[in-house]
């Protein structure tokens, strides 16, 4: 009986990942950009199909939630989790437009819309970049190899260059978890433009919203110096 493990699927991970280093700095613009936007008000759209739908939602998931440390919830949206208005617009208006019509509904100028797809060529992704534009926002993709129709359907494109669509969603997740890494410098260093209550810029020396918020959810669960210190769990 033949024992040996059958390691192809690392070893095509492993070479596809080595050429996708090559896209930190565009994942790190992306980063530090839509914790600008997301601090300012904007929102953050994400769709996707199958597999990428799930690491749409594993994006939204983090941002609204949080990625690693504490800090303050975001607007982020996966489209295809609100599944009464997804079944209901293909039944009505059929697939092509699911997100679009979503699109449409909840994006303002000035929010981005980030799509997923190993392929590239999803109808659906395509109407919905194509109303995104329409409506004034930034539409980035996270795709396969390139060309491919949604890369040239979108503002900017990662393009992942590996032959199978399982390599292709683990580096797409890849992506995610660097894109919620640079969000969260960006967010705590305060590379996002500081807004006031009132919506305006804050003044010199005075954090914004943001930065308040931020501070707070550091200090959660702490002790106030020399306050008294909680019994440790397992202690009396």
């Amino acid at each position: 009986m033949n024992t040996a493990t059958d390691t192809t699927h690392c070893d095509d991970l492993a070479k596809a990942l080595e050429a996708f280093r090559d896209h930190a700095p565009l994942i790190e613009r992306w980063g530090t950009e839509l914790a600008r936007r997301l601090c300012s008000g904007a929102r953050l759209l994400v769709a996707g199909n199958g597999g990428s739908a799930a690491q749409a939602q594993h994006l939204t998931a983090e941002l609204v939630g949080r990625y690693r440390d504490d800090r303050p919830p975001f607007s982020a949206l996966a489209l295809h989790a609100d599944t009464s208005s997804t079944t209901a617009i293909a039944n009505d208006y059929g697939v092509q437009e699911v997100f679009a019509r979503q699109t449409a509904a909840h994006g303002r100028p000035g929010d981005v819309l980030l799509l997923l797809s190993t392929s590239g060529a999803s109808a659906n992704l395509l109407s919905a970049a194509e109303r995104a534009h329409r409506l004034g926002m930034t539409v980035w993709a996270l795709t396969g190899r390139s060309p491919n129709p949604l890369q040239l359907g979108a503002d900017e494109s990662l393009c992942v260059d590996a032959p199978v669509a399982a390599t292709v969603q683990e580096l797409h997740l890849v992506a995610v978890h660097m894109l919620c890494e640079t969000f969260d410098r960006a967010v705590e260093n305060g590379e996002t433009g500081r807004v006031a209550a009132d919506g305006t810029p804050a003044a010199d020396g005075r954090p914004g919203v943001v930065g308040r918020l931020v501070g707070r959810a550091r200090t959660v669960g702490r002790t106030p110096p020399g306050g008294p210190v909680a019994p440790r769990k397992g202690q009396a």
